[in-house]
């Protein structure tokens, strides 16, 4: 795949992200062989493999003991702060939603 300056300053613009004149043919240069890659590995005989819903496997009983020496807690579901109680301590609210400054501008 052949990606050209025009694309990278679209996905730059889609990015909010300012690139250079220099910086533009190493980008160009860059996602098509990421897109090379990607086009090697869709040739690759999957039909055999079952789909998953995520990549990260049962812990072993060995990776969970090392877990708790480490000093992590065990995933344990439990109820959850009630809503005023973390409203209240909120800047700004509107005691439904936290209510944060706009950081993205354009």
């Amino acid at each position: 795949m052949k990606i050209t300056e025009k694309d990278v300053v679209y996905v730059a613009n889609l990015a909010n992200v300012e690139l250079t004149d220099e910086e533009r043919p190493r980008m160009c240069r860059d996602l098509d062989a990421i897109l090379g890659y990607v086009d090697m590995l869709n040739e690759l005989d999957t039909k055999s493999v079952p789909p998953m819903a995520q990549v990260m496997l049962e812990p072993t009983q060995e990776q969970k003991s090392v877990a708790v020496r480490s000093g992590l807690r065990p995933d344990a579901q439990r109820e959850s702060l009630p809503r005023p109680d973390a409203m209240k301590n909120a800047p700004a609210t509107d005691n439904v939603f936290f209510k944060v400054p706009k950081v993205i501008e354009r």
